[in-house]
């Protein structure tokens, strides 16, 4: 691995991490076996996940029918058979989140503690949980993009509830209601009623490692994602470290955890990402990610300009709101 960490000369007025960050290849160490293979279980599941939420249709045609035609039994029991295995899934991704929320607090604990003197230290040498904080990052925005594009998993949950509550006011034995319990039905809704459900779990998350480690300065958790989100910039500006990507995948990879953790450095960090106090480059993340083909990266812009918490704030710098504009 040492050969991968060649440190190049910076002109920036403070030195930026500089140091390709294996994302291809990345194995864990003795010392991350432990986190990482807590991880590794979780990551295991998320393409299936993404892979159901993509393929995700809904029931929107048997809900119109039976809404439509509000006394014809077989519709209502067309509709309710067709909702409550869609319910099931939107459980199975819910619960999913907690799993991924609970990988991210180790990986935080790891990434953040004392061992090594700073967060560049901490992401040359635990490359493989590194790259599985970024594998978190990646799953986040493609989820929350798949999200936001179905209409029909917002549609499905309510109708679900409705019909329930109706079930059970008028004492109809309903099959499927063990699927989802009240208290679980009200969490659900508020996920999804989220337009990016999982980067808000992952943020709420962050700030709650933040609460509960006091002993632990905040810079700990910001300035690993600022240094995370530096050295993505500097691999995809660098041709010299973009040349070691075996595969245009990884590029894409790279910017989307770029933008992810650009995105949960502005939750996180008092003033957020764009406040001139901020450790990481905004124009040169805009810059690399406006040197892309256009239609690869427009989703990944959109994020910045709509998920971001501080980007329309007065002391956000006017340049960096025109590159967005």
């Amino acid at each position: 691995m040492g050969n991968l960490l060649k440190v190049l000369t910076c002109t920036d007025l403070e030195q930026e991490p500089n140091f390709f960050l294996d994302f291809e290849n990345a194995q864990p160490t003795d010392a991350e076996r432990e986190v990482w293979e807590q991880v590794d279980v979780v990551l295991k599941d998320a393409k299936e996940i993404l892979d159901e939420l993509q393929a995700y249709k809904g029931a929107g045609l048997e809900i119109r029918e039976a809404i439509q035609n509000p006394t014809d039994e077989a519709l209502q029991e067309q509709a309710w058979s067709a909702v409550v295995p869609l319910v099931g899934k939107l459980k199975k991704f819910y619960q999913f989140s907690q799993r991924l929320e609970a990988a991210l607090h180790s990986l935080l604990g790891a990434l953040t503690s004392e061992t090594f003197d700073d967060p560049t230290q901490h992401l040359e040498r635990e490359q493989a949980l590194a790259k599985q904080f970024a594998e978190i990052l990646h799953f986040t925005l493609r989820f929350d993009e798949l999200k936001m594009t179905n209409p029909a998993i917002q549609n499905d949950f309510s109708y679900y509830r409705r019909t329930l509550s109706r079930m059970r006011i008028n004492n109809v034995p309903a099959e499927g209601e063990n699927e989802v319990n009240n208290e679980l039905a009200n969490r659900i809704s508020l996920f999804y009623a989220d337009a990016t459900p999982m980067l808000k779990t992952l943020s709420d998350s962050t700030r709650k490692f933040v609460s509960e480690n006091k002993n632990l300065p905040i810079e700990n958790t910001t300035d690993c994602l600022s240094t995370m989100a530096t050295v993505c910039k500097v691999m995809l500006e660098t041709p010299e470290y973009r040349s070691r990507f075996t595969s245009e995948e990884t590029v894409s990879f790279c910017l989307r955890v770029m933008v992810g953790v650009i995105i949960l450095y502005d939750y996180v960090h008092p003033v957020g990402a764009f406040a001139k106090s901020s450790k990481i480059d905004m124009k040169g993340c805009i810059k690399v990610l406006k040197d892309q083909p256009p239609n690869s990266v427009e989703g990944l812009l959109n994020a910045l300009r709509y998920t971001t918490k501080h980007l329309n704030d007065e002391s956000t710098n006017k340049t960096i709101k025109s590159m967005l504009q």
